[in-house]
Formats: structure tokens, C-alpha cells, sequence
């Protein structure tokens, strides 16, 4: 019996742009959600972030395409009075709405929750900002990971600068607190039949992942200092070595057996056993002299044969693979959305990765919409 993905029926309209709200809008497109994308008449702006390589006869963006699978699109320019009541009959059978405007904006363009509540009082309203209603800032990506001590950790050494992560990594933790929150509204609206204002902020969504990084502070009052790909609480875990045979690779040894077998698989056993290296918190006080044997141990080696060697002991260590590498894999086939034929050639990729026994992959999705005119 073909069983219907577990959001069918249910109808979502997204009033959020850029990365972190549509996200959260394909999300529910891939699980059977009806989701329109509602754009102001320019578009989303990501339809004009654009690389050289991109279609320059498409209104569809590779960035745009990210986070734009299964949905329809309509243009609506929320500033005219008519276009404004359009909304409001759409958002009259609406579950979910996904807002990203500055606090007070929503109010002057007559789409706050409020001027939804009584028509439609199942509605979860998801809105997005930068720094919470009390700050009219906008947020973008790269100011957030300065501000909330993400590229501070994320610099090669304290004497090196900051470093940006390559993608809009706040957006993404923003849009997985927006998820969470609106599985956890409609939760709640099945027990009470009622909807319910949800607000997530990308500065919230940072500082609630800075996990052990920001316990640290707390709990010892050290300002954790930027280690690269380090780990500060493990070694030899993340950092980046290069093999005889040009193979990067990094290490994640989280155990003392699996120190124990890196050594004997390096033909250094005598490793394990010195006092200096035998415990993960003396190797982490001398980490310096550790990463300096095994870094030039591994120089002398076949990464390939490393690789496999390490694998075949269960010792987690793996390729440093270029973003094509990875999506070329076939254990990444799964991830990947099936291209729309000649309305788009191209393949996409998924934000659901969770599976269930109980409801299929979603297999073709509509592909990223043109705008409208």
C-alpha cells in the first residue's frame, strides 16, 4: 500500500527570503506540504546572487535553487492594498506561515500575526529576524558568525585572522530552530486546535550552538582560542594532515584504544605508552609535539592505504573531499533530487535526511520556479 507523506494536505505559505525561512519551506515541500512562495515583485533577492556560471537566462540562481525545490511561486507586492487582501484569502486556509521581515515591518504591510489571528486561528506563524522584535537590525550570515564568536573559533591560529564559514551556517542553524519550533506548535494545535506566534532570531539560533565552546566559558571563564580544525578537548582530532602521496586527511580519535590502534597502523606502538600520549588529557597538554609525530609520520605514508588501513580497525578518520567529491559519491546519491528534466536539468539537493519506515522519500519535486513575468 503506498503510504502519503506525512505533511500531505497541509498548506504552507512562505513570506521569507534568502536562505534560512525557505529552507524550512522546502523542508516541508519534501515531506508533501503544498508550499506557495510568496516574492515581491524583484523576486527573492538570492535570484540575483549569482556565480559567473550560472544561467544568465534564468531567473532561477544556483543559490536561489539551494532551498527553492517542490514550490510554486506568486508575485504579490504587499505594499497595494489588493495584493495585501490576496494574501489574506491565501492565508485564510493556511498552517503555516513563514515570515523573515525586521521587526514593524510586518506591521506597515498589514501581515503581522495579528491581522491573521481571527480569520484563521490554526495558524502557526514563523517569523524570522535578525536579533529578536526589540532590534531593528537586519541579519545577515557573516556579521552573525563575527558577533556570536563563530569566525573568532574558526581562524587557522590566535595569530591568524578570522575565518567566515563557507556557507551561511547561522541561517542554517536559524532554519532547523524554526523547524523544531513549528513541529512543536503543530504538536500542541493538535491537542488544542489552535495556532500559535513563533519567533526565532539568527543571534538566538548562534549562541544556542556554540555547545561545548560556549560551556567552556561559562563553566571555567576561559575564552576558548581558535585551534583551526583542532579540537580543544581532543587530540589528534580534526586536524589536517597530508600523506606521501599528496591524500589530505584528518583524524578523530576520541578514545584511548583508538589512539592505541592509530599508533600500531603508523608503526609507532611505542606511542600509546609513553605518559605523554597514553591518556587523552596528556595528549592534549603536549598536543603541540603530538601533531608534530604524527603529522610527519603520515608525510611518509600512503594516504590511500592509511585510509583503508585505519577503516578496517574502526579508527575514524577520513578524506578531506572537495564539495564535488562528496556530492559524487555514491553513498550521496540518496541526498540528491532528481533533475526536472528540460524545465531544469539539474539536480538537487535535500534538506530532509531523516528516514522513516512508515512514508517513502519523496522521489520528483517540482524544480525551483521561475518568477513570475
Amino acid at each position: 500500500m503506498q503510504v502519503s507523506l506525512p505533511f500531505a494536505g497541509l498548506r504552507v505559505l512562505e513570506l521569507a527570503s534568502v536562505l534560512a525561512g525557505p529552507q524550512v519551506g522546502q523542508f516541508f515541500a519534501e515531506l508533501g506540504a503544498e508550499v506557495l512562495k510568496i516574492e515581491p515583485p524583484a523576486g527573492d533577492v538570492t535570484r540575483t546572487w549569482r556565480v559567473p556560471s550560472d544561467n544568465p537566462e534564468s531567473s532561477v540562481s544556483a543559490y536561489f535553487a539551494a532551498s527553492n525545490w517542490g514550490k510554486q511561486s506568486r508575485v504579490l507586492d504587499l505594499r497595494q492594498p489588493a495584493d495585501q487582501a490576496a494574501l489574506h484569502a491565501l492565508a485564510a486556509s493556511a498552517d503555516i506561515m513563514l515570515a523573515s521581515y525586521k521587526p514593524g515591518d510586518a506591521d506597515k504591510l498589514g501581515v503581522a500575526y495579528e491581522s491573521f489571528r481571527a480569520a484563521n486561528p490554526r495558524l502557526i506563524y514563523a517569523h524570522l529576524t535578525g536579533y529578536g522584535r526589540a532590534s531593528q537590525r537586519v541579519g545577515y550570515d557573516a556579521v552573525l558568525q563575527a558577533e556570536t564568536g563563530f569566525m573568532h573559533l574558526n581562524a587557522a591560529s590566535p595569530a591568524d585572522p578570522p575565518q567566515k564559514m563557507p556557507v551561511a551556517l547561522i541561517d542554517l542553524l536559524a532554519a532547523h530552530q524554526l523547524k523544531e519550533g513549528i513541529l512543536t506548535a503543530l504538536y500542541q494545535r493538535e491537542k488544542t486546535g489552535q495556532g500559535a506566534l513563533l519567533e526565532v532570531s539568527l543571534f538566538d539560533s548562534a549562541l544556542a550552538s556554540l555547545a561545548n565552546q560556549g560551556a567552556t566559558w561559562l563553566t571555567t571563564g576561559h575564552d576558548p582560542a581558535p585551534l583551526g580544525s583542532g579540537h580543544p578537548g581532543i587530540v589528534p582530532y580534526g586536524t589536517v594532515y597530508r600523506a606521501a602521496d599528496g591524500q589530505r586527511l584528518v583524524l578523530a580519535v576520541g578514545t584511548d584504544v583508538q589512539f592505541g590502534q592509530l599508533c600500531a597502523v603508523l608503526q609507532r606502538p611505542r606511542w600509546a605508552q609513553e605518559p605523554r600520549f597514553a591518556t587523552n588529557p596528556a595528549r592534549v597538554r603536549h598536543r603541540e609535539l603530538l601533531e608534530e609525530l604524527v603529522r610527519d609520520r603520515i608525510a611518509e605514508l600512503s594516504g590511500e592505504g592509511l585510509l583503508h588501513e585505519l577503516a578496517r580497525l574502526g579508527v575514524p578518520a577520513g578524506a578531506v573531499r572537495s564539495v564535488g567529491q562528496a556530492l559524487s559519491q555514491p553513498a550521496a546519491q540518496g541526498m540528491l533530487l532528481p533533475s526536472a528534466g528540460a524545465a531544469y536539468p539539474y539536480a538537487g539537493l535535500r534538506t530532509v535526511a531523516f528516514r522513516s519506515s512508515t512514508w517513502s522519500v519523496a522521489g520528483n519535486l517540482s524544480a525551483p520556479p521561475e518568477l513570475e513575468g
